[in-house]
């Protein structure tokens, strides 16, 4: 029967495909695809758990006291038969041959499809063998945790896209962290659902990262959709329909071709400059959060990486950080893949919803306060771990020697994190200098986050070479709105009059200080706010570069001498969204004619 999941729509487009669900479990469990000549190890690791449990189980039913109670051992005896089950082991192995699953993805899938059959059975005590169905599975887990193969990361030169079988898949999860995104970027995957999340939440990000439709904050579309259920994702909409008419699937198929068309025709203009019909220059740069990711924001026709989230190559390494030497071949491999344009390398940006596999001592009494968000993240946990921090500064200089390298500081608030920095980087520059390692000068700009921030960047600007406004978080900020909560996500307004008259504010101030001025957040790259950043006198936007040809297009159809007089009357007005509309398309209409 078909049905529908609303949700919030992330990523644009349409995907359709079968569905793979990453069933959340008390026991974190690797998610990867195998090679198929490994199947048969696989398999093998998935009969040695299966023979230590066996071997546990034994050793308990053996040892059990005279007195205990004869439920226990019937008990025992449950988890024997489950343990044994061809519909539990036999079917694992279909997943590990068929879908090329480690051992531990295909176990937690095939859990998946029994605890639904349980679910659905008529009888009160079958039914509640699901738990114990859960239990064995758990154990079976612990048992292969416990062997060799414990990564998150593919195999070696495996491509899931080589044996994903004919059918394509979208993945639906209850949420998805940032740094496992990043494992499922280059997958088979054309899609994903989620139960939590919002549009802004940096899982969001990554999935317009991978640009593939992707639906947030779904709620019980994990609850709800079952493994291999054909699904349609709209992106555009934040519909996911499950099991599709034949009419519907189609109308759906239609709107992928159509939209195959017009990304043909926005990659056209990639190498075309962006200028607007009046002459002013517009330089579109690119968001990345790895180094393997410029190549694609050159063929896009970026002009410069304006956000390099380096936090990314601090994730899901199993409790330890890059050193020095990593790093810096990271930062290397970025630049020269730019070919000479300017790479704004951020510093880690940790805390919130990016945490840490490893947590020092300060993060695990912040681990539990109630707002992560307001607590140690960003710059406040850079400076809270200098050994780190000056790591990090040491290998960003030592890439500035290879091409132009900028600087940026995340979530600056007070002058003394500035003083501190500035510190720091100059205690950097003299060891890199004594260790006669070569290295060069670099711009430092503050990101502009909090409204802290905002309002006393003339202040700032005295330290700082340029500014960069993330309108994620200065909309988080502003509006006391936890972006990754979709029990508020309605509230999160990039709209709001307060979040424009500070973005507007922060524009004015650095370019009456002759300060370079850019913005990197979401709203850079949402056509819907193009027109509107020109007027203010924005001309630098950084995005993620699936989205530079359409707002390049935007650009060229854009005349500022018609846009800044409206200004005003849209920052004044009660709806600004609105004014927007009415006022700047009048007025490109007007330009095109």
């Amino acid at each position: 029967m078909s049905f529908q999941v609303f949700g919030l729509p992330v990523s644009r487009g349409v995907a359709i495909g079968r569905a793979v669900l990453v069933a959340s479990s008390r026991i974190d469990v690797a998610h990867y695809f195998i090679d198929e000549a490994d199947a048969e190890q696989e398999i093998e690791r998935l009969r040695a758990a299966r023979d230590a449990v066996s071997d546990e189980l034994s050793t308990l039913q053996r040892d059990l006291p005279a007195d205990a109670p004869p439920e226990l051992s019937a008990l025992l005896d449950v988890h024997m038969m489950l343990l044994r089950d061809d519909a539990l082991i036999v079917a694992t192995k279909q997943w590990v041959r068929e879908r090329h699953y480690n051992a531990e993805w295909a176990l937690s899938a095939q859990l998946e499809v029994l605890a639904r059959q349980f679910d659905e059975m008529e009888d009160d005590y079958l039914r509640e063998r699901k738990a114990d169905l859960e239990q064995v599975v758990e154990r079976l887990l612990r048992a292969m945790g416990r062997g060799p193969s414990t990564s998150y990361a593919p195999a070696p030169g495996v491509s899931p896209r080589d044996f994903a079988g004919e059918d394509p898949l979208v993945l639906v999860a209850n949420d998805i962290a940032p740094a496992d995104m990043l494992q499922f970027k280059r997958s088979v995957f054309t899609g994903f659902v989620t139960d939590v999340g919002g549009k802004t939440s940096h899982t969001a990000i990554v999935a317009r990262s991978m640009d593939i439709p992707a639906v947030v904050g779904a709620r019980e579309a994990s609850h709800l959709i079952r493994q291999d259920d054909w699904v349609v994702i709209d992106g555009d909409s934040g519909v996911v329909v499950v099991d599709p008419s034949p009419i519907v699937l189609e109308e759906y198929r239609f709107r992928q071709r159509q939209s195959g068309l017009e990304r043909d025709r926005l990659s056209r203009l990639r190498h075309t400059p962006a200028v607007t019909l009046d002459g002013e220059r517009v330089e579109l740069q690119a968001n990345i959060e790895l180094p393997v990711d410029a190549p694609a924001a050159l063929e896009a026709g970026a002009v410069g990486v304006g956000l390099f989230r380096s936090e990314f190559l601090f994730m899901n390494r199993g409790g330890e950080l890059p050193g020095e030497e990593e790093q810096f071949e990271a930062y290397r491999d970025a630049v020269e893949a730019m070919k000479g344009l300017p790479v704004t390398i951020r510093t880690v940006d940790i805390g919130a919803d990016k945490p840490l596999d490893r947590l020092s001592v300060h993060e695990l009494r912040h681990e539990y306060t109630m707002n992560p968000a307001l607590g140690l993240r960003a710059i406040r946990w850079s400076l809270s771990e200098p050994n780190m921090f000056r790591q990090q500064l040491r290998a960003i200089l030592r890439a500035a020697a290879l091409g132009k390298v900028r600087l940026l500081i995340p979530m600056v608030a007070h002058l003394g994190e500035v003083r501190q920095v500035l510190d720091a980087l100059a205690r950097a520059k003299q060891q890199l200098h004594e260790a006669g390692k070569p290295h060069g000068d670099v711009e430092v700009g503050a990101m502009i986050e909090v409204p802290a921030a905002a309002l006393m960047l003339p202040t700032l600007l005295k330290h700082f070479d340029f500014v960069s406004i993330g309108t994620n978080d200065l909309i988080q900020y502003t509006l006391a709105i936890d972006r990754a909560d979709e029990a508020v996500s309605h509230l999160y307004d990039p709209w709001h009059p307060a979040v424009l008259s500070l973005i507007a504010r922060a524009i004015a101030d650095a370019r009456s200080a002759g300060k370079h001025v850019g913005v990197c957040g979401e709203m850079a790259g949402d056509p819907a706010f193009t027109d509107l950043l020109l007027a203010m006198g924005l001309r630098s936007f950084s995005m993620h570069p699936s989205r530079i040809a359409s707002i390049k297009q935007r650009i060229l159809r854009a005349d500022t001498r018609l846009l800044f007089p409206h200004l005003d009357e849209v920052l004044s007005s009660d709806d600004p969204e609105a004014a927007s509309e009415r006022l700047f398309n009048r007025k490109q209409q007007q330009a095109a004619e």
